[in-house]
Parts: C-alpha cells; sequence; structure tokens
C-alpha cells in the first residue's frame, strides 16, 4: 500500500482531523502534544501568518523526537510555493481551502497526499479526474450534511470531509456520518483560540478524547 493510501485510511479510521495554527511555537507544539496525549495521530497545521512555516518545522522536529507515529500535515495550501516550501519542511500530506491544480501537480510528483477543498460537484468531479481519494467539502456550514445525502451516490469510490460547521455535540457529528462522511475535520470548534491563549491544554484535550469517542460509539 502507498504512503498516500496509508495516510488516507489513518485520517478515515481516525474520523476527525484536528486542524490549527497560532503564532507562538510554543503554544503550537503543546498543542500538538496535547493532540497526541488524546489519541491523535494525523494533524492539520494551517499555514496562516509569517510564522507558521518556522512554526511547521519546529513541529515536526517535536514529532520525530517525541511523537512516534504522528503524520504531520500542513493546510491552506493556495499556490505551488507554499506546497514546495513545506515539502522540504516535511509535510505529509497537504490540505486546500479549494481545487488548485498547480498544488495537486506538485504533491502528485511527490508522492503525498494531497486533499483539495470542493463546493459543488463539479469541483470534486475535477479533483476526482485529478487523482484525489479524499476530498474536503468546505465550507461544511454553507454545505451542510443535507449536500452529503444528495452527492454521496455520485462519488463511491470517494472520501469526504466536511471542514468549518462541524460543531462538538453528538448530534451534530452524528448527521454528518449519516449523511455519509468518512471523517470530519475540526478547528476553532475543537481547539479554540481562546483556549490556547488561555494555555487550557488539558480543556483541549478533553474535547479531543470526547469528539474520539462520539465518533467511535458512532461506528460501533
Amino acid at each position: 500500500m502507498s504512503r498516500k493510501n496509508e495516510l488516507q485510511q489513518l485520517i478515515v479510521r481516525q474520523g476527525v482531523l484536528p486542524l490549527y495554527f497560532h503564532p507562538d511555537e510554543n503554544v503550537s507544539i503543546a498543542v500538538l502534544k496535547t493532540l497526541y496525549g488524546a489519541g491523535i495521530r494525523a494533524v492539520e497545521y494551517t499555514n496562516r501568518g509569517e510564522a507558521a512555516l518556522r512554526n511547521f518545522t519546529k513541529l515536526r522536529e517535536t514529532r520525530d523526537r517525541e511523537l512516534e507515529g504522528l503524520s504531520l500535515g500542513i493546510g491552506t495550501i493556495k499556490n505551488q510555493a507554499a506546497a514546495r516550501n513545506y515539502l522540504d519542511a516535511g509535510a505529509d500530506f497537504m490540505v486546500c481551502p479549494g481545487l488548485t491544480e498547480e498544488v495537486a501537480e506538485v504533491a502528485d510528483r511527490s508522492k503525498v497526499l494531497w486533499i483539495p477543498g470542493c463546493m459543488t460537484p463539479s469541483e470534486i468531479i475535477r479533483a476526482e479526474n485529478l487523482g484525489a481519494r479524499l476530498v474536503k467539502l468546505f465550507p461544511g456550514n454553507i454545505l451542510g450534511p443535507g449536500f452529503v445525502s444528495a452527492i454521496r451516490e455520485l462519488f463511491p469510490g470517494l472520501s469526504l470531509m466536511p471542514t468549518g460547521g462541524v460543531d462538538l455535540d453528538r448530534e451534530n457529528i452524528a448527521g454528518w456520518f449519516r449523511a455519509g462522511v468518512s471523517a470530519v475535520g475540526m478547528g476553532s470548534k475543537l481547539i479554540s483560540k481562546a483556549l490556547m491563549e488561555q494555555e487550557n491544554y488539558a480543556r483541549i484535550g478533553e474535547l479531543t478524547v470526547e469528539v474520539l469517542e462520539i465518533i467511535r460509539s458512532l461506528r460501533s
């Protein structure tokens, strides 16, 4: 099995892809360790600020030294230059907010998992034809579970992952999985700016464990 397929299966098996950014290196590292301690084995750090690449490099060093078995990806990749920079920094996978063909080309040449963001059936078709097998539905709060239910049968070979609009409560998460998603992306609802500013890592860990347990119970 290829590394790309292994990573896709890891994200789907985990059921949730946590994503976050913080300009402070130490906070970023502390959140990563917290997620790992809660049972997460695939994380998306987002490319949103001048410190992002520098922080990502430190996160990768921390992962290599202390967090065995953790896959570290980068999100908000919108162009070829950013894709190359983060691949050089050791990104295991790349997530885009939209459908960016030049990023797909870089990922394909490097044999790295590429997760495009899509909002319409036409975009999903383009992503599928470019080789994507895991698609981020974004923004999830606009699309909703009803959109997933309507298109699910059109894309039997794709795993769908809504991001944005996924809440922490069981009923919201259940609605997405009933509609046919394979995983959910969770950012500020799970790793809020307030919790990071308060350095309340214990609460981030508790919420992460709760989400993982909800998803496990829905699948059992």
